[in-house]
C-alpha cells in the first residue's frame, strides 16, 4: 500500500506513532461503551451523559496545546498528549462508578481533541512545501489504525467478560505510551518566534473564526454514517442488519487508499474552497439516497446503500483535504498549532452535536428531514469559497499594512 508510506524519517516516524496511538483509540471507540456498561456497571443513560461530557471539555483542549506547541517545542507537547491519553486509559481500568469515568473520559477526550493541535508543527515541519498532503497520508493512517482496534477489539465483544474488557482497555493505555515513546525519537523542531501581534491571534482572525464554523456544519456528515443511517437501515428500510457493519468497511477502505490522493491534488486554497463545494453536493446526493431507501425492496435499499455510501465517502474525502489545505495555508507560519486547535473545535462541535442533529431531522422527521441535512451541507459548501477569498483579501491587507510599518 504505497499510499500509506511517506518517504522514511520523521515522516515515517511520526506515521508509525499515529497507527499505534489510533488503533489504541480504535480499540477504545469499539469496547468501551460495553465496558463502561458491563464492568463498570454503569446505566446507559449515565454512560450517554458521561461521554457528552467529555466531548463538550474535550473543545476547549486544542488552541492551548497548539499554542503550547507553537511556544515550546510540538515534539514534547505532543509526547505529554500522548502520556495524558495512556493515563486516562489506564484511569478507566480502576474506574468504580460515575465520577471517576466521567473524569478520565474527560482526560482522554481533550487528550484526543489536543493531539492534532500540539502535532500540526511537526506536520508542518516534516511536510515540507505540502503539508497537507502529509496531513492527508496520517488522516489514511488514523482510519487504518481504528479498523485495527476495531478487530482487535472484536475479541473481547465475543468473549464479553470482565478480564477479556480490562486487558482492552488496558492495551489502548499501553498504545499512547508506546506511542509517546516513538515521537520522542523524533528530531526536535525549534519554537517559532512569536508574532508581534496579540498572544491568542486566531481568536481574533475573523475569516477563519468562520472557515472554522462553516467546516463544523460540515462536520456533522461525520455521524451521517455512524449515528443516523444505522437507525435509519433498521427502522425504516428492508436492508439486512449486517448492512449497518458493512457501512463502515466501506467507508474505511476508501479512505484509507484515497484520501492521500485526493490531498496530493488539492494544492492551492482555490482548490480547497472548490473541495468543500464539491463535498456538500457529494454529501447531498447521498443524504437524497438514503431518503428514497425506504419502502424500495431489498435488491434497490442495497443499490442506493452501496451508492449513497461511496458517493458521501468521497465527499468526506474532499472536505478532509479542502480542510488540511485551507487550515494549513491560511495559518500564520508562527501559530498553526493555535490555528489548528480552533480549526479542530468545529471539527469537534460537529461530531458533539451531530448525532442529536441527525435524529432530530433524518430519523424522527423522516424523509424530508434527510432532504433538509443534505440541503445544508450543500449550502455551507457553497459558502466556503467566498470565505475563502474574503480571507485572503485580509491576510494582503495584513501583509501590507506589516510593510508599510516596517518602512517607517
Amino acid at each position: 500500500m504505497p499510499a500509506l508510506l511517506p518517504r522514511g524519517g520523521p515522516p515515517r516516524l511520526l506515521a508509525v506513532a499515529t497507527l499505534i496511538t489510533m488503533t489504541g483509540y480504535g480499540v477504545y471507540l469499539t469496547a468501551g461503551v460495553l465496558y463502561f456498561t458491563r464492568v463498570v456497571q454503569l446505566p446507559a443513560g449515565q454512560v450517554g451523559l458521561g461521554l457528552t461530557v467529555a466531548g463538550a471539555v474535550s473543545l476547549s483542549a486544542g488552541i492551548p496545546f497548539g499554542h503550547l506547541a507553537d511556544r515550546h517545542g510540538a515534539r514534547t507537547v505532543y509526547a505529554l498528549t500522548l502520556v495524558l491519553g495512556a493515563v486516562s486509559m489506564a484511569g478507566l481500568c480502576l474506574a468504580q462508578g460515575f465520577w471517576t469515568f466521567v473524569v478520565f473520559a474527560s482526560l482522554g477526550a481533550a487528550a484526543q481533541t489536543a493531539g492534532p493541535a500540539a502535532r500540526s508543527p511537526l506536520v508542518q515541519e516534516y511536510g515540507g512545501d505540502r503539508p497537507a498532503e502529509f496531513r492527508g497520508y496520517l488522516r489514511s493512517v488514523t482510519n487504518l489504525g481504528i479498523a485495527l482496534g476495531a478487530l482487535l477489539a472484536g475479541w473481547g465483544v465475543a468473549a464479553d467478560t470482565r478480564n477479556a474488557y480490562l486487558l482492552l482497555i488496558a492495551g489502548s493505555a499501553v498504545s499512547y505510551a508506546a506511542s509517546a515513546a516513538v515521537v520522542l525519537f523524533l528530531p526536535a523542531v525549534p519554537p517559532k518566534p512569536a508574532g508581534t501581534g496579540p498572544r491568542w491571534v486566531a481568536l481574533r482572525d475573523r475569516p477563519y473564526l468562520v472557515l472554522t464554523l462553516l467546516d463544523g456544519v460540515m462536520a456533522i456528515q461525520y455521524r451521517v454514517l455512524t449515528a443516523a443511517v444505522p437507525l435509519w437501515l433498521v427502522a425504516r428500510t428492508a436492508a439486512p442488519n449486517w448492512t449497518v457493519s458493512g457501512v463502515m468497511v466501506v467507508n474505511t477502505v476508501i479512505v484509507v487508499f484515497f484520501q492521500v490522493r485526493a490531498s496530493r491534488r488539492i494544492d492551492t486554497t482555490k482548490a480547497g474552497a472548490v473541495a468543500f463545494r464539491r463535498a456538500g453536493f457529494a454529501f447531498f446526493a447521498a443524504c437524497v439516497a438514503i431518503a428514497a431507501m425506504a419502502g424500495a425492496p431489498t435488491w434497490l435499499a442495497l443499490v442506493l446503500l452501496l451508492a449513497a455510501v461511496i458517493v458521501h465517502t468521497v465527499g468526506e474525502i474532499w472536505q478532509a483535504a479542502g480542510g488540511f489545505e485551507l487550515s494549513f495555508t491560511l495559518a500564520p507560519p508562527h501559530a498553526v498549532g493555535q490555528y489548528q486547535g480552533l480549526f479542530g473545535m468545529g471539527l469537534g462541535l460537529g461530531v458533539t452535536l451531530g448525532p442529536a442533529v441527525l435524529i432530530a431531522l433524518c430519523i424522527t422527521w423522516g424523509t424530508p428531514g434527510w432532504w433538509v441535512v443534505g440541503g445544508i451541507f450543500a449550502a455551507t459548501g457553497l459558502a466556503v469559497p467566498a470565505v475563502v477569498r474574503w480571507a485572503e483579501r485580509d491576510r494582503v491587507q495584513v501583509s501590507a499594512t506589516g510593510a508599510e510599518l516596517s518602512k517607517r
